[in-house]
């Protein structure tokens, strides 16, 4: 699987942005989607994933009630919306994608991140 992140750019506090996550393979479909980021200086941490039907979602407190994750998997897309967004969301952002082995996720594939930058 491979994973193309886009829709980065330079937002206002308040404003809404979305990520898009293109995939190519046929697993695909079967795999956790998830979203994470890192801030300049931080280590990257986990933002959202979502399970293979998109039916399940999980969120990091730090975005809970403003973003959200959703896939289609007839598109192979992957979408990370992000509303009321604030400067310290301001990160690249990566989508990853694995399959969940016993309640684990193990994220295989990475995608080449995206930077999202919020000006205050």
């Amino acid at each position: 699987v491979q994973l193309q992140a886009s829709g980065g750019g330079l937002v206002q506090a308040g404003a809404s942005l979305r990520l898009s996550c293109a995939a190519s393979g046929r697993t695909f479909s079967s795999y956790v989607l998830g979203w994470f980021r890192q801030a300049p200086g931080k280590e990257r941490e986990f933002v959202a994933r979502a399970s293979w039907s998109g039916g399940r979602t999980y969120y990091a407190d730090s975005v809970k009630g403003r973003f959200t994750i959703f896939r289609d998997n007839a598109k192979n897309t992957a979408y990370l919306q992000m509303n009321r967004v604030k400067p310290e969301d301001t990160a690249v952002y990566y989508c990853a994608a694995g399959p969940n082995a016993a309640g684990k996720v193990v994220y295989d594939y990475w995608g080449q991140g995206t930077l999202v930058t919020v000006s205050s």
